[in-house]
């Protein structure tokens, strides 16, 4: 049996700061969505997450605003309320041949289902790979730290996501998450190919 492994808020705190600096796609037309998706559907491994409006009241729910896919060169963001064409971007969260790992990936998921009835396939939950490896920690921050050693924000959480014009800050934020879940998936493979003997592409398609 695997030992228990955890980190502390405090510990948390005491990492550096990162987020991500590289290259964003904000797609908020059905002309962007349709020039950003080959260059999605040729990716292997995605970062997942989406944003929602947040809800104040007990019983009040809001669609999803934002889907966040991190490839290996670019974030992509999509303002789904802002285009209607949206049937390449389904297929592309149904294909099994292109992993999407996210953290707590069943809420969003079900949230997208109300929008639009697609069978979601290549989705990977990363607390399910971190928890078989003895981690105790589940929530993305607490990951980031403990196998990253990287402390990221999550200031702009609760805000409007449904906003016409996302914040500076949102969008740093955005990214930060679905690059962050890309990287600590591909680190778990990185460990899990080690202790097998086995390269990274090897246990990626097992």
């Amino acid at each position: 049996m695997a030992p228990s492994i955890k980190i502390t808020k405090d510990e948390i705190n005491e990492l550096p700061l990162v987020a991500h600096n590289g290259r964003v796609s904000l797609v908020d037309s059905n002309e962007l969505l349709n020039q950003v998706l080959p260059d999605l559907e040729a990716e292997e491994v995605l970062g997942f997450d989406t944003e929602s409006r947040p809800s104040f009241r007990k019983g009040q729910n809001f669609p999803v605003s934002l889907i966040q896919l991190g490839g290996k060169n670019c974030v992509w963001l999509f303002q789904i309320h802002k285009f209607d064409d949206h049937e390449r971007l389904w297929k592309l969260l149904a294909n099994g041949d292109i992993i999407k790992a996210g953290v707590a990936i069943q809420d969003d998921i079900k949230k997208l289902q109300e929008l639009h009835d697609f069978e979601p396939a290549g989705f990977v939950e990363i607390a399910t790979l971190t928890q078989q490896a003895g981690i105790l920690n589940t929530g993305l921050r607490s990951l980031s730290g403990l196998l990253l050693n990287a402390r990221i924000s999550k200031r702009s959480q609760v805000s409007n996501w449904a906003r016409p014009t996302l914040t500076d800050a949102q969008i740093q934020y955005a990214c930060t998450d679905a690059w962050m879940s890309r990287r600590i998936y591909m680190h778990m493979l990185d460990l899990r190919a080690r202790a097998n003997g086995n390269s990274p592409q090897q246990v990626a398609s097992q």
